[in-house]
C-alpha cells in the first residue's frame, strides 16, 4: 500500500527531479520487500500466478524511473558521462520490467529515456568526449520518505462509535422496556405524593396567614417581608400576564390534537364505507376481509386517545377554575410594591413580638422551609436516579433466551428507589406532626393577640394563597403544554400508520376491481340459438337463411357510486404496512404516551376505561400489563374537583 502511495506522489505532484528520483528509489525498495514476502514457500500457493511477475516487473520499472530522473539531475549539472551511464541502465531496466511482467510500464518515460540517451551520446561524441563510467562506480541514489509510517490504532478515529455494541437480544429489550414502565410509575407516584403533601401544607399555612401574621407584629402597618418576597417571585416569573398567555395557548394545542384524531377517524370511516358499498354491490364475489375485523385495534387505540384528550379537557377546566378563583390575588402580586401596599387595608394586630407563641411559630416556619428544601432534593433524586439494568439483564440471560425479568426488576427498583421511598414516607409523617404543632401554636397566638380578624389579615391570607396557586398553576401549565406537544407527535405517528393502512386497502380494492373486470371480459359469448322449424317456407321448400349473429356487446366495467368507471392499475399490489403472508394486517401497537411526571396523567379515568392513574404506557400499549408490574394509582386524597377550604392541586 505504501508503494502505491509513493507511486502516486511521483506522478501527481510537481516536484524536483532529485526528489522524484529518491521517491522512486524508495518505492523500488518497498516493492522489493513485498516481492520477498510473496516468494515465501508457505505463501506462494495463496497468490495468483500473475502476482509475483507483476510485482517483480514494477520493482524493475520503478528502479528505471529513479535512474531516469537522476540522469536529468546529471544533465543539469553537466555530468554528461554519468548521465549516459544512468540512461543506459534505465533503458535496460525498462526492458527487464517488460520481460518479467509481460507488459510495459511507464511507456512514456521509457521513450523519453531512449531519446535522451541518443541525444546525450551524440553530444558526447561531437562535443564533450567525456569518459562513460561504470554504473557500479556512480553514487547511489538516496531515499525519500514523504510520510511517516504510523501503527494502526483501535479505534482509528476518536469519534468512532461501534454500533454493534448496542445490539442486544429482543428479550433484553422487552425486559428493559418493562423495567422503564415500572420505574416511571414509581417516580410519578412518589413525586405526586410529595407535591400533594406540599400543597396541603401551603393551604394550611395560607389559611392561618403564616408566616405573615407573625411578621405583621414587627412592622405595624407596613407589609410583611414574606408578602413582599412572594410578590417579587410572582413578578419575576411573569405574573398574571404569563399565566394568561399560557392559558390562551392551551385551546390551540388541544384543537390541533383533536383535528389530527378527527382526521384519523375520518380516514377509517371513509375506508369502511367504501368497503361496505362494494361488498353490497358484488355480494359474495367481494372476497376481501371486512374492514371492521382489521381496524379493531385502530378503533380501540383511537378511542383511548380520545378519552385521554377528554380527560385533558377536564383538567384544563380545573386549571381555569383555579385561575379564576385566585385571579385577583395574582393580579395584586403582579403589581409594584407601592401599588400592593396601597391595595392592602391598613391596620395592626397588636404587639406580641416577644410572646412564646410567636417564637414557637417562627421556629416552626423554619422547619417548614427545611422540609420544602428536602422535598426538592428528593424529587430531583427521584428523577435522576438510574441503574444499569442492561448489563444486569444480559448477565441473567439464559441459554434459551429467557429472563426472570419481574424478580430482577423488583430487586433493582428496591435497591435504587427503596431509600428514596422511605424518605418520602418519613417526610409526609414529619409533616403531620409539624402541622399539629403549628395549629397548637397558632391557637395560642390567637388567644394572646385576640380573636378578632381584620380585613388586613384576610387580604394577606388571600395573597399568600394566590402566591401558592400561582406557582402551582405555572408548573401545571408548563407540564400541560409539554403534554399536548408530546401527544401531537404520538397522534401524528398514529395517523401515519392509519394512512398507510388506508392506502394499502385502497390499492387492494383497485386490484380486486381490476380482477373482477377482467374476469367479466374473459367470459365466452353465448352460442347462437338453433333455427326453429317454422322458419322454413313450406311452398318453396327452402329454408330461410337465419339472421346473422349480432356482435356481442363488450362487458361494461363496474361503475362506482358516482358513475365513473373504476381505474385499472398494473399488477402487483403493495402489502399493507407491517403485513406478512400469514398475518396480512397485524394489530397496530402505537408508541408510548409521554413519560415523566405529567399533571394530566393523574386525572381519574372513567370506569369504562380501566386506566388507573394515567396513560397506558409502552411497550404493549393496549395490551395487558406484564406480570409483576406496579399498578399506577393516583395520590392518596386526590380529588378531581376542589373541595371545601383551600383548593387542592388538580394535577
Amino acid at each position: 500500500m505504501q508503494s502505491s502511495i509513493y507511486t502516486l506522489c511521483i506522478f501527481l505532484d510537481n516536484m524536483k527531479d532529485s526528489i522524484v528520483a529518491k521517491l522512486a528509489s524508495q518505492c523500488e525498495d518497498l516493492y522489493g520487500e513485498c516481492l520477498k514476502i510473496f516468494q515465501r514457500e508457505n505463501l506462494k500457493h495463496i497468490w495468483d500466478k500473475d502476482w509475483i511477475p507483476t510485482i517483480a516487473g514494477k520493482q524493475a520499472a520503478l528502479h528505471a524511473v529513479s535512474e531516469f530522473y537522476q540522469s536529468l539531475v546529471c544533465k543539469n549539472s553537466k555530468l554528461i558521462g554519468e548521465e549516459i551511464t544512468r540512461l543506459e541502465h534505465s533503458v535496460a531496466l525498462f526492458q527487464t520490467a517488460s520481460q518479467r511482467a509481460g507488459k510495459n510500464f511507464f511507456q512514456e518515460l521509457q521513450h523519453k529515456a531512449q531519446r535522451n540517451l541518443n541525444d546525450a551520446k551524440k553530444d558526447n561524441d561531437f562535443i564533450y568526449h567525456e569518459r562513460i563510467p561504470d554504473i557500479k562506480s556512480v553514487d547511489p541514489i538516496g531515499k525519500a520518505q514523504p510520510a511517516k509510517v504510523l501503527p494502526l490504532t483501535q479505534p482509528m478515529s476518536q469519534n468512532f462509535k461501534d454500533l454493534f455494541t448496542e445490539l442486544v437480544p429482543v428479550a433484553v429489550h422487552q425486559a428493559l422496556a418493562a423495567y422503564d414502565v415500572r420505574k416511571t410509575e414509581i417516580v410519578n407516584t412518589e413525586i405526586g405524593r410529595l407535591r400533594e403533601s406540599t400543597t396541603t401544607l401551603n393551604g394550611i399555612l395560607a389559611s392561618l396567614n403564616l408566616p405573615a401574621a407573625i411578621e405583621v407584629t414587627d412592622g405595624g402597618s407596613a407589609l410583611p417581608p414574606s408578602i413582599l418576597e412572594k410578590a417579587n417571585v410572582v413578578s419575576q416569573l411573569g405574573g398574571i400576564n404569563e399565566l394568561e398567555r399560557m392559558i390562551r395557548e392551551l385551546p390551540d394545542a388541544l384543537k390541533r390534537n383533536q383535528d389530527i384524531l378527527d382526521e384519523t377517524d375520518r380516514m377509517l370511516n371513509e375506508e369502511k364505507q367504501a368497503d361496505d358499498s362494494l361488498r353490497q354491490q358484488f355480494k359474495e364475489r367481494w372476497t376481501r376481509t371486512p374492514s371492521e375485523k382489521l381496524t379493531e385495534m385502530f378503533r380501540s387505540n383511537g378511542a383511548k386517545y380520545r378519552q385521554i384528550i377528554n380527560n385533558a379537557v377536564e383538567a384544563d377546566k380545573v386549571v381555569r377554575e383555579k385561575f379564576e378563583s385566585h385571579r385577583d390575588g395574582i393580579t395584586l402580586l403582579s403589581k409594584s410594591p407601592s401599588e400592593l401596599e396601597a391595595a392592602v387595608p391598613q391596620g395592626s394586630s397588636g404587639n406580641v413580638t416577644n410572646s412564646s407563641s410567636v417564637t414557637m411559630l417562627r421556629q416552626l416556619m423554619e422547619e417548614v422551609e427545611t422540609i420544602k428544601a428536602e422535598r426538592d432534593v428528593i424529587e430531583s433524586e427521584l428523577k435522576n436516579a438510574s441503574f444499569d439494568m442492561k448489563s444486569t439483564f444480559l448477565s441473567a440471560l439464559s441459554k434459551d433466551g429467557a429472563i426472570t425479568e419481574p424478580a430482577l426488576s423488583v430487586e433493582s427498583l428496591g435497591q435504587v428507589y427503596g431509600p428514596l421511598q422511605k424518605q418520602v414516607r418519613e417526610s409526609i409523617a414529619k409533616q403531620e406532626g409539624l402541622i399539629e404543632r403549628i395549629q397548637q401554636a397558632h391557637s395560642q397566638f390567637v388567644q394572646e393577640r385576640g380573636s378578632t380578624t381584620s380585613g388586613r389579615e384576610s387580604k394577606m391570607c388571600q395573597l399568600a394563597a394566590a402566591h401558592d396557586a400561582f406557582r402551582d398553576l405555572l408548573n401545571n401549565l408548563k407540564e400541560g403544554t409539554k403534554f399536548y406537544n408530546d401527544l401531537t407527535q404520538l397522534l401524528v405517528a398514529f395517523q401515519n400508520k392509519v394512512s398507510d393502512y388506508c392506502f394499502a386497502r385502497k390499492t387492494e380494492k383497485e386490484e380486486l376491481l381490476k380482477d373482477l373486470t377482467q374476469e367479466s371480459s374473459r367470459q365466452a359469448p353465448l352460442p347462437a340459438p338453433t333455427q326453429p322449424s317454422y322458419h322454413t317456407d313450406p311452398d318453396v321448400k327452402k329454408e330461410v337463411p337465419p339472421r346473422p349473429p349480432q356482435p356481442s356487446q363488450p362487458p361494461q366495467a363496474p361503475q362506482a357510486p358516482g358513475g365513473v368507471p373504476y381505474p385499472v392499475y398494473v399488477q402487483g399490489m403493495p402489502v399493507p404496512y407491517g403485513a406478512s403472508a400469514s398475518t396480512p394486517y397485524p394489530a397496530y401497537v402505537p408508541p408510548p404516551m409521554p413519560q415523566g411526571y405529567n399533571p394530566y396523567g393523574t386525572m381519574p379515568y372513567p370506569s369504562s376505561y380501566n386506566y388507573p392513574g394515567g396513560f397506558p404506557a409502552a411497550p404493549g400499549y393496549g395490551q395487558q400489563p406484564p406480570p409483576g408490574s406496579y399498578p399506577q394509582q393516583p395520590p392518596s386524597g386526590y380529588s378531581q374537583q376542589p373541595q371545601g377550604g383551600y383548593p387542592p392541586n388538580p394535577w
